[in-house]
């Protein structure tokens, strides 16, 4: 558990943190935040269980349109290939977050799926708003997704019984937040199970995680595998220019994650 010094140096952050790890400790994790492309989670829960189901063939082509295409993170708007499977695309959202894989699967499924699978799973504030957008205007929605860090909690406890889930979490290449202070080797995609014995002895812990990145916005959700497991959930939002300040509390928080699951 976090000490109360810990707990008030949160309040002097310039802007808000909200986490919650199950089991562990929690700190404003019923406030409605955006979520940046932490959201895209909802997204490829909706694949894995299709997949899963039988309702989606991951080996389905599907061809990328001009307007999938969107700036920010991923590669595909650099690659000359215009044809991808899902289950392709569903791997670049996981390990690079890429903007126009996202928007071909949003296409393909609907927010609509997308919307009932996160009910289906008990989320009632946590949700997709809208595809991705660069730049969003006006008339657009305010923000891609929103959520609370104590629904986004429980989906990554959700996901630790899904292998297709944590094998594509654990291809993240993005381990500058919480897991930056966690002892882990940001190159292992095996899933793991609970408790890691052969990372453990060597006083390593297994990370499969989803960032998002956005002005202001600064948000992490994983499952960390060491003796024990813990599913964590930290959203972070302040003014422009002050992101690296909450970045580096999601590290202390990291920190203290790793020293609870070891």
């Amino acid at each position: 558990m976090l000490s109360e010094e810990t707990l008030r140096d949160l309040h002097r952050l310039p802007g808000t943190l909200a986490f919650c790890v199950p089991g562990w400790g929690e700190h404003r994790a019923d406030e409605v935040l955006p979520l940046a492309s932490v959201g895209k989670l909802l997204l490829l829960r909706t694949l894995s269980h299709g997949f899963t189901n039988g309702d989606l063939d991951p080996e389905e082509p599907l061809t990328l349109l001009e307007d999938d295409y969107c700036p920010g993170s991923g590669l595909l708007l650099k690659l000359s290939g215009r044809v991808w499977t899902l289950s392709d695309l569903a791997r670049l959202t996981a390990a690079i977050s890429d903007n126009t894989a996202t928007n071909g699967l949003l296409r393909r499924v609907g927010l609509d799926r997308v919307a009932e699978e996160a009910a289906h799973s008990g989320l009632e504030q946590t949700r997709i708003l809208d595809r991705i957008r660069e730049p969003r205007l006006p008339e657009h929605p305010v923000t891609f997704a929103v959520g609370t860090a104590r629904e986004l909690a429980s989906l990554a406890e959700s996901i630790a019984e899904d292998p297709l889930m944590l094998e594509w979490m654990a291809s993240c290449t993005d381990r500058s937040m919480v897991p930056a202070a966690i002892p882990h080797d940001p190159e292992d995609s095996s899933v793991r199970t609970t408790p890691v014995d052969s990372l453990c002895m060597a006083n390593k812990i297994w990370v499969a995680n989803k960032t998002g990145t956005d002005v202001g916005t600064r948000t992490d959700v994983g499952i960390v595998r060491g003796v024990r497991q813990l599913c964590y959930a930290v959203l972070t939002h302040c003014e422009a220019g002050r992101e690296f300040d909450m970045v580096l509390a999601m590290r202390a928080l990291g920190a203290h994650i790793a020293t609870a699951a070891q």
